[in-house]
C-alpha cells in the first residue's frame, strides 16, 4: 500500500524517510505579489515566510487540481494499486474533495480518501502512522483505525500576533468578536473535530498571555504532569515557537516531535507571527509499529 498526502499535513519526518515509507506528497500553491509556488517544490517554508515578512502584499492559496491527484494516482497504481490518500480537514480546504474527484478519474486503482478533519502537525501524525503500519504489513481497516483513534486523541491550537491574513482568507468569519482587530487582541484558536473547522477558545490583551493561555488549555485536558506526545510548529516565530516550547516542556512529560516551521500554505492564512501545539496522550501511540 502506498501513501498520499498533500504538503498541508506537515509530516515532521526527512526526505529519506518520507521516501523509505512510500509516502507522497501533492504540493498545495500560494501566490504571493503575483507570483505562484508550488510549497516544498518551488519554494520552502522557511523562504516563502521571509517573503511574507517582508512584503505588505497578502498571500492567496489553492488546493491541487483533481487532475493533479489523478496523475500522482495513476503514477502510483503501475507498481501498487492499493493506494490510501490522507489528508487537511475538508473543513478549510479544498484538497479532500480534490482528491475525491481526481481518484475517480482513476477507477483501476483501489484508493481510500481520508479526511484528518485536521491539519498541519495533528494531520502529519496521522499520516506517519499510517504508513508505518502499511510497511509493517497491517491490513487497511487496522490502519484506519489507528488512524481514527490518532484523530481523535489529538488536538491543535495556535495563536497569534495579528489577525489581518485569517480575516483576509476568510478564515474566522463564523468567530464572534474577532473582526475587532483594532482592539489588538490575541486569540486562541482550536480546530473543532466534527467538522474541521476553527473555533475560538478564548483571547487575551498580549502575546505573552496568549502563549501561556494555551498551556493553560492543554492542562484542562490533561493533569500536569502527564505523559504526553507534543510539536510545536510556528510561522517564522522562532522565539515564540521556543516560549511556548518550555512552558509546556513545565507542565508535562513530553515526548517532543521536531520544532519547525509549519506548511506554508497553513501559514499564508495566519501571517508569520503565529505559533502553535499538537499534542496526544503519548498512550496512544503505544502500539504503533
Amino acid at each position: 500500500m502506498q501513501i498520499v498526502t498533500d504538503s498541508g499535513t506537515d509530516i515532521s519526518l526527512s526526505p529519506e524517510q518520507i521516501s523509505e515509507l512510500s509516502i507522497h506528497v501533492v504540493p498545495l500553491i500560494v501566490t504571493l505579489e503575483d507570483k505562484s509556488y508550488r510549497e516544498g517544490v518551488d519554494i520552502q517554508p522557511e523562504e516563502f515566510y521571509r517573503l511574507l515578512a517582508a512584503t505588505d502584499s497578502l498571500p492567496i492559496t489553492s488546493q491541487p487540481s483533481a487532475g493533479d491527484f489523478a496523475e500522482t494516482y495513476r503514477q502510483l497504481a503501475v507498481t501498487d494499486p492499493d493506494i490510501l490518500s490522507i489528508h487537511l480537514t475538508s473543513g478549510l480546504s479544498g484538497t479532500f474533495n480534490a482528491a475525491q474527484a481526481g481518484a475517480a478519474l482513476v477507477p483501476k486503482a483501489n484508493i481510500t480518501i481520508v479526511d484528518t478533519k485536521t491539519l498541519s502537525a495533528a494531520a502529519g501524525w496521522q499520516v506517519e502512522a499510517a504508513a508505518q503500519a502499511a510497511k509493517a504489513g497491517w491490513p487497511k481497516e487496522k490502519i484506519l483505525a489507528l488512524m481514527e483513534r490518532i484523530g481523535a486523541a489529538s488536538e491543535s491550537m495556535y495563536t497569534l500576533k495579528e489577525l489581518k491574513y485569517l480575516i483576509h482568507g476568510g478564515r474566522i468569519s463564523h468567530m464572534k468578536g474577532l473582526i475587532a482587530s483594532v482592539l489588538n487582541i490575541k486569540p486562541l484558536i482550536g480546530v473543532e473535530k466534527v467538522n474541521g473547522t476553527y473555533v475560538q477558545l478564548g483571547q487575551v490583551r498580549t502575546f505573552k498571555g496568549a502563549v501561556k493561555g494555551l498551556v493553560d488549555l492543554m492542562a484542562k485536558q490533561h493533569a500536569p504532569g502527564s505523559a504526553l506526545r507534543v510539536q510545536v510548529l510556528h510561522s517564522y516565530n522562532i522565539e515564540g515557537a521556543a516560549m511556548l516550547r518550555e512552558l509546556v516542556d513545565q507542565r508535562f512529560d513530553c515526548t517532543w516531535r521536531p520544532v519547525g516551521p509549519m506548511s506554508l500554505v497553513l501559514g499564508a492564512h495566519t501571517g508569520p507571527s503565529m505559533v502553535g501545539v499538537a499534542y496526544a496522550s503519548l498512550a496512544t501511540f503505544a502500539d504503533m509499529p
